[in-house]
């Protein structure tokens, strides 16, 4: 990967969401030698978190393939340790994080799939979308697929899918491995992901009523015990899948995503880095 301008070590990345999909990204990008910042979001809440590095912003352990969360609350915070820790992830938004340093990348996983997205492009270098909800050269300039039949495609032109409202399969099961908030509240968990629960085990209670597990495997993803939650969101979701279960790491759907955000920012930066001499001499000419 080449280095943006600025030289290697200068390289910022700020990560829309603290999900396993936002996760993975990070990663990766950090693998590369980049700076990264996670912007949390809590629309849609987050339940995958043994995948994440969600539960840092609660000072909590979250540690994501060797690469270690640390929390900072503050714009010194986030300067700081964007020098010390592996990823740093912020209750800030783009408007608290944009006087610290320059963008070179700004990444959108925030799997907002019904939602429109703002125009992200001219608050970085490279602006990037995952999901439903991009066109490029519209609110992005380049997007990553994420639906299962087109996983980790690059969009270099037009939209991404729009959501179909379909659950991919994992185990043999859909839809029917999550359970949703049927009204809002604040969710109370107690259940540690990773247990092996059984259908019709409760899992946590939601304004003083249980909910419980629809079907036999391993607790992949609960919200966080203490949050308000809307309704029609995803409290739960169970793994059925046996020996074969995976709620930690990056499982493969999100390696193709992050592989594809990696390779597309890549990309789209030597064409970028081309293209500046050219444009310069261009102006010149016309001047």
């Amino acid at each position: 990967m080449i280095d943006p301008p600025g030289g290697p070590g200068s390289r910022v990345a700020v990560i829309m969401g603290t999900n396993e999909i936002a996760s993975a990204v990070a990663v990766y990008l950090h693998r590369e030698g980049w700076r990264v910042v996670l912007s949390h979001d809590p629309h849609p809440p987050v339940i995958r978190r043994r995948m994440a590095f969600h539960d840092a912003l609660f000072g909590d352990p979250a540690e994501v393939c060797g690469v270690r969360g640390v929390c900072a609350e503050t714009s010194l915070a986030v300067s700081w340790m964007l020098c010390q820790a592996g990823a740093v992830v912020t209750p800030l938004g783009l408007l608290d994080l944009i006087p610290i340093t320059p963008f070179h990348v700004l990444v959108d996983a925030r799997m907002q799939k019904r939602e429109r997205h703002p125009d992200l492009r001219h608050l970085a270098k490279l602006a990037v979308g995952l999901g439903p909800g991009f066109a490029v050269d519209k609110n992005c300039d380049i997007a990553v697929e994420t639906w299962p039949t087109r996983t980790g495609a690059v969009v270099v032109k037009g939209c991404t899918e729009a959501a179909d409202g379909k659950a991919r399969s994992l185990g043999g099961a859909g839809a029917e491995r999550f359970v949703y908030s049927t009204e809002s509240g604040r969710w109370r968990c107690a259940v540690d992901i990773g247990t092996r629960v059984f259908k019709n085990f409760p899992i946590g209670i939601l304004n003083g009523a249980a909910v419980c597990a629809p079907l036999d495997g391993i607790l992949r993803g609960a919200v966080r015990d203490g949050t308000e939650v809307p309704p029609g969101v995803k409290l739960l979701e169970i793994d059925p899948g046996g020996k074969g279960a995976s709620w930690t790491g990056i499982d493969q759907r999100g390696a193709a995503i992050a592989q594809a955000t990696l390779s597309a920012i890549a990309r789209k930066l030597e064409e970028q880095a081309f293209a500046a001499p050219l444009l310069k001499k261009a102006h010149a000419w016309l001047m």
